[in-house]
């Protein structure tokens, strides 16, 4: 596990975003929390941002948002479920036909601790939308992205992965008994791997674009707005508002490490960025702890594998790198 400085009181803020103009950005659940702001402080700073969407009604409603108090952008919505790897194929090639281009891909949209479910394709819902989905969604975006000078992939993951556990030969928790915090947790472990290995054949390749990750602290949003069931989730759940007014900070500040991620000159390739102060909870952006299992090349290579099996997308264009 790397070990960090965390405790700071100044760092990186929204002024600090250079001129955004002439850049495009995707950003994956757009329309509500940290996506949004994210969305809006990319806009305010002059991006073409495009609001990847499940709802399009939600999307332009969104968007509307966003114009009225960032004029400076420009914004668009792509409808995009990552819950179905069909309607990603569809939005990456409708966002290919729009533009030339891609900037910035915030991997930001997520679900937690829900209750059982599974994706259009069948992979248990929060592996499938957080992490598979992606996946899936980087690896078609990927020659845009590697076409583009200085562009970033920026995956958004959890503190929790640090209580993560990976089963691979049961990805989806067919042969154990579901857990939704254990799922969550091991999805956001998956988020962080990803964006590592990402890195690595990345810079197998020699491209200037890089990945990196970055994740919000405790931030109130309503990420967690569905009750799982168990009295210790309910009890949780009730208590949610309480521990959000008390400790969570707004989202606007729960984007600052995502928006450091993407724009920040100073930033590395494999960085991944969190709350500085209050164990990662809340604060300006600052390096954030990595665990052992999220930079064992042996499981980035065994998930990489898998997520290609599962998804049938190949990255065509890079290569593994020697562990």
């Amino acid at each position: 596990m790397r070990r960090v400085n965390v405790w700071t009181t100044s760092g990186f803020e929204e002024t600090d975003i250079p001129d955004q103009r002439g850049r495009v950005a995707l950003v994956t659940g757009a329309n509500t929390g940290i996506g949004w702001e994210t969305a809006r402080a990319l806009a305010a700073h002059g991006a073409t941002v495009v609001l990847g969407c499940r709802s399009r009604d939600r999307g332009e409603a969104a968007a509307e948002r966003i114009s009225g108090v960032a004029p400076g952008g420009s914004v668009e919505v792509l409808e995009l479920d990552l819950a179905d790897l069909d309607s990603v194929s569809t939005a990456a090639a409708e966002l290919r036909a729009r533009h030339d281009r891609l900037d910035l891909l915030i991997n930001n949209a997520g679900i937690m601790a829900v209750p059982r479910s599974t994706t259009a394709q069948g992979f248990e819902s929060q592996i499938g939308v957080n992490h598979l989905g992606h996946f899936a969604l980087t690896g078609r975006l990927l020659e845009p992205l590697l076409a583009t000078t200085g562009s970033r992939v920026v995956t958004v993951s959890s503190s929790a992965h640090h209580g993560g556990r990976l089963v691979l030969d049961d990805l989806n928790w067919q042969r154990r008994t579901y857990e939704p915090f254990g799922a969550y947790a091991a999805s956001k472990l998956a988020n962080l791997v990803f964006a590592i290995e990402l890195q690595r054949r990345l810079a197998a390749i020699g491209t200037d674009t890089i990945s990196v990750a970055a994740h919000p602290g405790l931030t109130r949003t309503d990420l967690a707005r569905e009750n799982p069931g168990g009295l210790t989730f309910t009890v949780l759940w009730w208590l949610r508002p309480v521990i959000d007014a008390v400790a969570g900070q707004p989202a606007a500040a729960g984007a600052l490490p995502t928006l450091r991620a993407a724009v920040d000159a100073d930033v590395d390739g494999g960085d991944y960025y969190g709350p500085a102060n209050l164990n990662e909870t809340r604060g300006p952006p600052a390096p954030a702890r990595i665990s052992r299992a999220a930079e064992d090349p042996r499981v980035a290579e065994r998930l990489w594998a898998l997520s290609v099996e599962e998804t049938g997308v190949e990255y065509s264009e890079l290569e593994a790198p020697d562990a």
